[in-house]
């Protein structure tokens, strides 16, 4: 396939998924031990993407840092920063104006907080097969009232758009991966407030285009909560989710060389421990994320939870579904539950008790 050039919408500002975003941008959370936006590129690159714009907005400076020029996923980027938010469609507007190619060559457009493992050469070819002005990645999900829905006809072009809906016609949903005309980028108004969800794509269907849908019914999902950032680095780490990012085997456990683990300890679940941190002595980390420089005293049990860097878990402490941000400290023996969230630099006392949503 030749050479080709794709956007990436990085611009959120991962409220829900605060505080681990408290000081960061949400696509530079690591997801086995990776950056999030990093999976994305080297599946981009894998499909024959040299040159990447990333649309980005809250922390776009750091999100940079972190990326770097992109050539160690295999890439090129660069990066446009928002002046204020101009939704979906305007982010993919301004970053169309930095694209190089010429024509009416494929883009691809991702957005930055999901991951998927299906085949983006494979889309490409079917949008160009089709002869499609837009192609679009759709899923089949259990419950898709929380989700765009899109209806299709026997041939995948797509009928219309469903936003959220408590009654929805369809489980087939908007996946966030798109192939698009350069012609079609070129009619989004510029510098103006637009989602392609809610008025490009729904405009595009009324005046005749042709929008056609890509089923791939493989592993996707939405990064936009704590606890999808755990279960997803947990997918990625188990193999379940399948990301050429990820170098290591699937395994029940991911230990940077840097970080130290008691041999006493127990680390399973598709656990995720990064650089500089430590778990001591009979604790029990079970599908959980840990950021640099954590730490897990002595005897405690941490399920299915995110810790921000230096965060803190005491001795006996018992930790489930919940979420500690950067340097927030937990004393002996306390308890948080239930997706409980514990702010940045926060001290809980010793025999505390946080009880979160269920």
């Amino acid at each position: 396939m030749p050479a080709m050039e794709a956007v990436v919408i990085a611009g959120g500002l991962g409220s829900r998924l605060r505080p681990l975003t408290d000081r960061r941008p949400k696509q530079a959370l690591p997801v086995a031990g990776v950056p999030l936006l990093a999976h994305q590129l080297v599946r981009l690159a894998t499909a024959g993407v040299e040159h990447v714009v990333v649309a980005a907005g809250y922390r776009a400076e750091e999100l940079a840092a972190v990326l770097g020029d992109g050539s160690r996923y295999g890439t090129r980027l660069t990066f446009v920063r928002e002046q204020f938010p101009l939704g979906t469609g305007g982010a993919i507007r301004g970053a169309a104006d930095h694209l190089e190619g010429a024509g009416d060559d494929p883009v691809l457009v991702l957005n930055g907080d999901q991951l998927s493992d299906h085949d983006l050469a494979v889309q490409v070819a079917a949008f160009q097969d089709a002869g499609a002005d837009v192609s679009l990645h759709l899923v089949v999900v259990a419950d898709p009232r929380r989700y765009g829905c899109v209806p299709t006809g026997a041939d995948g072009w797509v009928l219309g758009f469903e936003e959220k809906s408590p009654d929805p016609t369809t489980r087939q949903v908007n996946a966030g991966c798109y192939v698009f005309r350069r012609a079609v980028i070129a009619t989004i108004p510029a510098d103006t407030v637009v989602s392609v969800e809610r008025e490009t794509f729904p405009g595009l269907v009324r005046d005749g285009r042709h929008l056609v849908g890509y089923r791939a019914d493989g592993y996707w999902t939405d990064v936009g909560t704590p606890a999808a950032l755990v279960r997803t680095s947990s997918d990625v780490v188990r193999g379940l989710a399948r990301s050429p990012a990820r170098a290591e085997p699937p395994g029940e456990r991911l230990v940077h060389p840097r970080a130290c683990v008691h041999p006493g300890a127990r680390v399973v679940g598709g656990s995720a421990v990064g650089p500089g941190c430590r778990v001591e002595d009979g604790a029990f980390l079970d599908g959980s994320l840990l950021m640099d420089h954590a730490v897990v005293a002595a005897g405690a049990t941490v399920v299915h939870a995110a810790l921000g860097p230096a965060a803190e878990v005491g001795r006996d402490c018992v930790v489930d579904g919940s979420v500690l941000g950067d340097g927030a400290r937990l004393g002996a023996r306390c308890e948080l539950r239930g997706r409980a969230r514990i702010g940045c630099d926060v001290r809980v006392p010793d025999d505390g008790m946080w009880f979160g949503t269920p």
